[in-house]
Order: structure tokens, then C-alpha cells, then sequence
């Protein structure tokens, strides 16, 4: 499956005292590397919505942001006349005793535990009662944004569908372009050896030529790699089919393929050959590019 490690998501619900949001965005990371900013009133359930993020999602760098915003008169705090006024007594009370300047000023008093009760606290209380309420919120958060990787990811595998058929031509071509080099090469290589015993004047043994450059044809001989890399091809072409997320093992995949043309391109000198080494190494950079941005 491929999902794009970048992508966006949000959430919403209503309550009487306003609206809570969800947001989620998500970029490139090797790793999980999960967090949460949640507004005071809702800072108990970080630790929750972190473990939903991190059994719903595979890895990349996401961040999740929670906002409220509150209806008209919902952040009004709650005077308590009553309990000002018994503060304020026995506040005088305790001055008159001890001989101390009796406040009058009461704007003091206002900061004082129980006698603002500000509204806020509905959004506490409903944290810590229901907390399935932001487990729903979360998830739905995570399904919009599962949706936009899912898109973002049909777009990439159409690169590097495009790609992978590129480098199986180049490695048709290549396998093509080794049995003409090969040829050349050997023949270039016993008209040498050959050149060289005339040249001193020595006996020419065909049978000792022969085992020479059944020798270098062997150190020549690429057949092995070009396999290696259909192989590799096929298998890469299996995991983009897989389920499951399959960024990790395409990565994985890719060094290998690279590692085959790099050790071809250092076997062969036939120009034309070794210029197809280099656009396969090209259309493999591009699959690398794109490969790291898939979970």
C-alpha cells in the first residue's frame, strides 16, 4: 500500500459552550515521532490521543492541535457574591483584633480560590468523564488525514510505476548491449594477447589464450547482476501490491537495486553500456526521492 508520510487532517464537534477542533498534520520521519498541543482544559488527554496516533498511524513526524472555541458568554465567570462578602468579613474581623488597617479595596479578593468560578471547567469535567468523546474526535481527525495520504500516495506510486517500467527497458537494453560488448571485448582481448606474442616473438599456445580470457570473461561477465536486478524488479513490483504499508522495504529494495548497476557499470568499459548504467542510476534516484515519502 502506499500512503504519502505528508497530509493533513481535521475534525470538529459541537457542544453547548462552543466547538472543539482537531488538526493534524504530517510530514517526512524515518521514525514514529508523534506529539500533542491541547489547550489547558483539555491537557489530560495527551498521553490518550498520542497512543491513538500511534496505533493508527506508521511513522512520519505528526502533530496534533486541538483547539476550542467558545459560544458567547460561555468564558463568563461565576461571581459569588456570597463567598466574597464572608472573605471580606472575616478578613476585617482578623484586622480589627490584631489592630491592622481594614481593607476596603475588594478587587483583591477577586483572585481568590471558589469566588470567580470560571466556565471554563465544562471542558475539564467533560474530559475526564467522557473521554470517548476525544477518542472519536481523534479518530475522526485520523481518518481525514488517512484519506489525504491515501491520495497523495496513488499520485507517487504513478511516478514510480512509471519509473520501474523505465529501468526494466534500460535493463533489457543492457542485457542486449552485453552481448555485443562482451563479444567485442573478448575478441579486443585475444587480438592483444596475440599481438603481444608476435610482437616477442613467442609461441602462441591457443589452448593457454583460450583459458586466459575464459578468465577475464568471467570478471567481465554481468549476467549475474542483470538477474539480480530483474529479481529485484519483480520483487519490488510484489511489494507495492502488499497491504500493509511497504515504504521501509522499497527502500530496501532500492539499495539493492542500485548496488547491482553500480556494480556493473564497474565491470564494463563498453561506452554504450556504461551510458545505460548511468540512466538507470538516474531513474533509481528518482524512485529513491519518492520512495521517501511513502509510510
Amino acid at each position: 500500500m502506499f500512503l504519502s508520510m505528508t497530509g493533513f487532517g481535521s475534525s470538529s464537534q459541537e457542544f453547548s459552550w462552543g466547538t472543539v477542533s482537531f488538526e493534524i498534520t504530517s510530514v517526512n520521519h524515518k521514525y514514529q515521532d508523534f506529539s500533542a498541543r491541547l489547550p489547558r482544559e483539555l491537557s489530560s488527554l495527551e498521553t490518550r490521543i498520542v497512543t491513538l496516533l500511534r496505533s493508527s498511524i506508521g511513522r512520519g513526524k505528526v502533530k496534533l492541535s486541538a483547539e476550542i472555541t467558545w459560544n458567547p458568554g460561555a468564558k463568563i465567570p461565576v461571581f459569588d457574591n456570597d463567598g466574597l462578602m464572608n472573605l471580606v468579613n472575616q478578613v476585617r474581623r482578623i484586622a480589627r483584633r490584631n489592630n491592622l488597617e481594614t481593607p476596603n479595596d475588594i478587587t483583591s479578593f477577586l483572585m481568590l480560590p471558589g469566588v470567580l468560578d470560571d466556565s471554563s471547567n465544562v471542558a475539564e469535567e467533560a474530559a475526564r468523564e467522557n473521554p470517548e468523546i476525544w477518542d472519536k474526535l481523534a479518530l475522526d481527525a485520523i481518518a481525514s488525514l488517512m484519506e489525504m495520504k491515501k491520495s497523495e500516495g496513488a499520485k507517487l506510486r504513478e511516478k514510480v510505476e512509471a519509473d520501474l517500467q523505465t529501468l526494466e527497458g534500460i535493463t533489457h537494453s543492457l542485457k542486449e548491449r552485453w552481448k555485443v560488448a562482451s563479444t567485442d571485448a573478448l575478441e579486443g582481448l585475444r587480438t592483444r594477447i596475440a599481438s603481444v606474442m608476435e610482437h616477442y616473438d613467442l609461441e602462441i599456445d591457443e589452448a593457454r589464450i583460450a583459458q586466459e580470457v575464459a578468465l577475464m570473461s568471467d570478471k567481465w561477465d554481468v549476467s549475474e547482476e542483470t538477474a539480480r536486478l530483474e529479481a529485484h524488479t519483480e520483487k519490488f513490483r510484489q511489494t507495492m501490491d502488499m497491504a500493509e504499508p511497504c515504504g521501509k522495504k522499497l527502500d530496501f529494495l532500492i539499495q539493492e537495486m542500485n548496488r547491482e548497476i553500480n556494480t556493473m557499470g564497474s565491470k564494463v568499459n563498453d561506452a554504450e553500456f556504461r551510458w545505460g548504467v548511468v540512466e538507470a542510476k538516474t531513474c533509481i534516484e528518482r524512485m529513491r526521492e519518492q520512495i521517501q515519502n511513502i509510510e
